[in-house]
Order: structure tokens, then C-alpha cells, then sequence
């Protein structure tokens, strides 16, 4: 063995256990940020829509083009934590890296999160809360649901603070709390709702252990955990969100997608090995003893079950409301998993399993997002042909091409028009009550503003004459009110959906760029 293998071996025996576990996640936190850096652009679906957004509200107000084009009204919406943060950061580095630190952020957050409540709820670490590395990259993070994730990573921060004050500043729990709840009532409803749940589930359990309480006694413990979440209600009241109170749908066919959402990425073979993978590690902590969950840990199992099951699929207006729930779960019973003793040879067998299956999920996601990166780079080269201020209609392929999971990641790409060009895109993210952005009245009719989906060729040509009967769609005459075309999901070497009406001028993977013959 030569001298340096000595020293490295020397310096490893030398760590502590909370030293190697610092160590630890450092590693698998750089690892897990490689992905984000592979290409300017994070390929999460909706992602570069809100980037989109973050263009127009850092440069809006000195870019004629824009303000020609575009409004922004501030109100009370519980979506808005991106809309705060992310624009002064524009400023400083840039549009791509102020959303690449913003995803970072969020995968910090998440990461370490379950690792705080652990430490708050036992008084120690140990290494079982690492584990919240494996779930990172998982389905809804492909769906780009940011400001959600976020607030699912503070949430896990608040519930820790809110565990840990009892002990030490019991006073300090009711203005902590309601800072908490303010904070992720703007980074999202749903965030506000799972640390109530996770709060409540804490207390539930805590008065099932003192029993018994005097009336007196529990209704104060009652108002405490009530108290943090009262402004909730008066800032909905004064929010234009209420106004999609009766958007409303329940899909119970559609539980499923948010179970498999934890292990799901791009491909079945590698998720199916991922999942094996998990499972197996499960079952040898579990035979070890290793695996266990403290009482209100399986309080907060059973209660989210419920939640869970009773969910609507479409809630406020926002899609996913019941598939984003199993993700966030996960990551707070992680920190409720049980510590244990383990011998030294276990805990090296733990952690290389761990670092191991974590490298597999990362490079997955490298991989793949090294070929999607490739397909938005030439999106990202089209819109040059594009002039500033443009009209930009976005259609879909009848027949799409592709695996729907690459679809979905490169639904929104056309809105790097708005980033690398100041147009108007059809599907910016511009809906009454979800977000701040608005559209100046003379191009209102343009834009979707009910978030749907974007028209199929077929019914794109359908309405080129005039509109079709039923109610007015956005695309209605698209020949006299749109510059170009962007039809996703093709094949290289399509024909021209109309000839005479368009004239392609860019074409990728995916992807076909159509001026509209004036």
C-alpha cells in the first residue's frame, strides 16, 4: 500500500461519525448538483415558463419590447416565492444561473431538510436521513414544480424548528411558526397544508402520550397549533387565488402516478432497477433492526394515507394536487426514521450502498438531461430567426413523437422566445390568480389563460379561416395574428402542416419552427 493510501485510510479512521457523515453529504449534495449544470436550463418541464417570467419581471420595466407586450400585477398569491427571489438574482448573475442556483436551492433544502427534523425530534444524528438523497430527482421534480418543492423543503426546516422550540424556547413556537406558515403560504398553498399535517400529526401524538389532559390544558395545545396558521384564511380572502375556489376535480384512477411519481424518472429499466435497489437496502435495514419509525412518524403515516385518498386531482386550479402529496411524505417520514446502533462494518455497508445507488440515480439523470439540453440548445439556436416582440403561436403534432416523459420535459422550450427574444409566446404561464403575469389588452386574446393544452396541428388548421362553434379559443385566425409556429413533438423532415400558410425555417429534435406567409 503505498504512503497516500496509508494517509487517506489513516485520515477516514481518524473522522468521527458525525465528521464522515458531514462528509458524506457534501459528496452526495455535489453529485446530486451536477445535473442541474449540464445545460443553462434545467429540462423540468414547466420550469423554463416561470424562467420565462423571472426574464420579464427582472428586465421588464427597461425593455420597451417587453413592456410593449407584457404586465405585471402584484397581488396576494400563493405562488409567489420564485417571483420574489429569483428576479434580483437575474439582476446579479443572469437569467440561467439565477434558475440554476434557484433549483440547487431547492435540492439543498430537500436534502437536508429530513436530516434537521431528524436531529430536532432525537437530539442526535445518524445516518438513516441521508437516504432523502435517493428521492431528489423523482416525478413531480420533472413536472417542475419548484415553488412547491421549495416550500416542501422548508417545510421540513419548520417542522424541525417547530419540534426543537419546544424544548428549548417553548415561547418562541408561536412566532416561529407563523413566520413559517407566511413564508410557505407564498411559496404554495399545498406547503401551508403539509405542515399543518405534519404539526398536527406531532401533537395528535403528543396528547395521545400525556393522556390524560385537562380540558383546559388541551385546548390550549389546540389554539397553539392552530394560532400559526390563522392569516391563511385572511390572505386567501384577499387573494385572487379564490377565484378558482370551484376549480375542482377528483380522479381516483390517477393515485397511482403519484406513488409510482417517487421512483419514476425516463426510463423503466433503470427506474425498475432503482426501485429494486431501494427495496432490497429496505428490507436488510429491516432485518437488522435498523429500520423503524418513531409512533408519530406512523401518526403522520396514517393521517397523510387519508389525506392522500381524499385529495382532488385538481384543486384552486393547480393540477397534481393529490400526486404531489406521496413525494412530500416521503421525505418527512425520513426524518422520523428511528436511529440505531450500528456496528462499524454495517454503517460502511449503509453508506456505500447509499453513495453507490445514489451515483446510479444522478447519472441517469445526467445522461438524459445531456440529450435534452442538446434538443433545448437547438430550440435555444432557432429563436435568433425569431424578431424581438414576435408573436409565437405553440401547436403539438397529432401523432407526437418521442416518449411521453421526454414530451413532457420539452413542453414549455418554446418560451425561450420570451427569454432569448422578448416575444409573445402562447403558453407563457399568464393565468388570472396562479401567477402575477398579465398580458397587455391588445394581445390578451393570444395568450392561453386557463393553462391548457396547447392545439394539435389538426385543430390549429381547423380555426386558420375563423373560429370553430363552442367558445373562442386563443388560436382563432392564427394566421393573422401570429408571426411563427412552433410545432413540438415532430419528426425531422415533416412536411409543412399547410404549405401555403407556413414556410419552415428551423427544425430539431422534436421540434419545427414555422414562419406564418403574410
Amino acid at each position: 500500500m503505498t504512503s497516500a493510501a496509508l494517509l487517506w485510510r489513516a485520515w477516514v479512521q481518524a473522522l468521527t461519525a458525525g465528521q464522515a457523515r458531514l462528509l458524506v453529504f457534501a459528496g452526495l449534495m455535489a453529485a446530486a448538483a451536477a445535473p442541474i449544470f449540464a445545460g443553462p436550463v434545467p429540462p423540468l418541464a414547466d420550469f423554463v415558463n416561470h424562467l420565462a417570467r423571472m426574464h420579464i419581471l427582472a428586465h421588464g420595466d427597461g425593455d420597451p419590447v417587453l413592456a410593449g407586450l407584457y404586465r405585471v400585477h402584484w397581488a396576494v398569491i400563493p405562488n409567489l416565492i420564485m417571483d420574489a427571489v429569483v428576479p434580483p438574482l437575474v439582476r446579479l448573475v443572469g437569467i440561467y444561473p439565477a434558475g440554476q442556483l434557484f433549483v440547487l436551492a431547492t435540492l439543498a433544502l430537500l436534502a437536508s431538510g429530513p436530516m434537521a427534523v431528524h436531529r430536532a425530534l432525537y437530539g442526535r444524528t445518524s445516518p438513516l436521513p441521508l437516504v432523502a438523497f435517493l428521492f431528489l430527482y423523482n416525478g413531480m421534480l420533472l413536472f417542475g414544480l419548484m415553488n412547491y418543492l421549495l416550500g416542501l423543503g422548508i417545510a421540513l426546516w419548520g417542522v424541525a424548528g417547530w419540534i426543537a422550540l419546544e424544548r428549548r424556547s417553548p415561547r418562541l413556537r408561536l412566532p416561529a411558526a407563523t413566520a413559517i406558515v407566511m413564508a410557505l403560504f407564498f411559496c404554495h398553498l399545498f406547503a401551508v397544508g403539509l405542515f399543518g399535517l405534519a404539526v398536527g400529526s406531532l401533537e395528535l401524538w403528543r396528547w395521545s402520550e400525556r393522556r390524560p389532559l385537562s380540558l383546559a390544558a388541551l385546548a390550549g395545545r389546540m389554539a397553539l397549533v392552530a394560532a400559526p396558521f390563522l392569516p391563511v384564511p385572511l390572505l386567501m380572502l384577499a387573494s385572487p387565488t379564490m377565484g378558482l375556489s370551484t376549480d375542482v376535480l377528483w380522479l381516483q384512477q390517477g393515485k397511482m402516478d403519484g406513488l409510482t411519481s417517487i421512483f419514476q424518472l425516463y426510463g423503466d429499466s433503470a427506474d425498475m432497477a432503482f426501485t429494486a435497489a431501494v427495496a432490497a437496502g429496505a428490507l436488510w435495514l429491516a432485518h437488522r433492526r435498523l429500520l423503524r419509525l418513531h409512533p408519530a412518524g406512523w401518526v403522520l403515516f396514517a393521517t397523510s394515507a387519508a389525506v392522500f385518498l381524499a385529495m382532488p386531482r385538481v384543486l384552486f386550479g393547480s393540477w397534481l394536487a393529490d400526486q404531489r402529496m406521496p413525494i412530500a411524505i416521503v421525505f418527512l417520514l425520513i426524518g422520523f426514521l428511528r436511529p440505531a446502533e450500528a456496528g462499524r462494518a454495517a454503517g460502511r455497508t449503509f453508506h456505500a450502498a447509499l453513495v453507490l445507488v445514489c451515483l446510479f440515480r444522478f447519472m441517469d439523470v445526467q445522461t438524459h438531461w445531456l440529450g435534452l439540453e442538446a434538443r433545448y440548445g437547438e430550440v435555444r439556436a432557432s429563436t435568433a430567426l425569431i424578431p424581438p416582440g414576435a408573436s409565437v403561436l405553440v401547436a403539438t403534432a397529432d401523432q407526437p413523437s418521442g416518449s411521453e416523459t421526454i414530451n413532457q420535459a420539452i413542453s414549455h422550450v418554446p418560451c425561450l422566445a420570451v427569454i432569448e427574444r422578448d416575444a409573445l409566446v402562447s403558453t407563457v404561464f399568464s393565468v388570472p390568480g396562479k401567477q402575477i403575469l398579465d398580458i397587455v389588452p391588445a394581445k390578451r386574446d393570444l395568450v392561453d389563460t386557463e393553462d391548457g393544452d396547447p392545439p394539435t396541428i389538426s385543430q390549429m388548421l381547423a380555426a386558420s379561416d375563423g373560429p370553430l362553434p363552442g367558445k373562442r379559443r386563443y388560436w382563432d385566425r392564427w394566421p393573422q395574428h401570429y408571426d411563427y409556429v412552433y410545432v413540438l413533438y415532430t419528426h425531422r423532415g415533416d412536411d409543412s402542416p399547410d404549405p401555403d400558410l407556413l414556410r419552415l425555417r428551423a427544425e430539431g429534435e422534436g421540434f419545427q419552427l414555422y414562419e406564418v406567409r403574410k
